[in-house]
């Protein structure tokens, strides 16, 4: 069993940055590849970033990239996403999720954590 749990979250203006942290318990940390998704109001939970086991490898989303990068610490469990130019529309519930496979399927979600941005 993984446990995640996101925060870093808050209310920012457009323009500013944020860096969310996602810490997980459980089974080795380092075995799985890590994501994360958001979900607007009204709207269905889509693909943020995602990134390797090792960390060497990282993908994002088209209207996120350039802006927000993901990154993870093996040592600590926790894999990081640092939003900067962050815009009205990046707001969302952010969450946290685990390839315990490494079949590219996420079976593992954290709770999210709100991010709000003021225009």
């Amino acid at each position: 069993q993984v446990q995640l749990v996101e925060s870093g979250g808050g209310l920012v203006q457009a323009g500013g940055s944020l860096r969310l942290s996602c810490a997980a318990s459980g089974r080795s940390f380092s075995s799985y590849a890590m994501g994360w998704f958001r979900q607007a109001p009204g709207k269905e939970r889509e693909f943020v970033a995602r990134i390797s086991r090792s960390g060497l490898v990282t993908s994002k989303a088209d209207s996120v990239r350039g802006r927000f990068s993901i990154s993870r610490d093996n040592a600590r469990n926790t894999v990081y996403l640092q939003m900067n130019s962050l815009k009205p529309e990046d707001a969302a519930v952010y969450y946290c999720a685990a390839d315990s496979a490494g079949n590219g399927q996420f079976d593992y979600w954290g709770r999210g954590t709100q991010v709000t941005v003021s225009s």
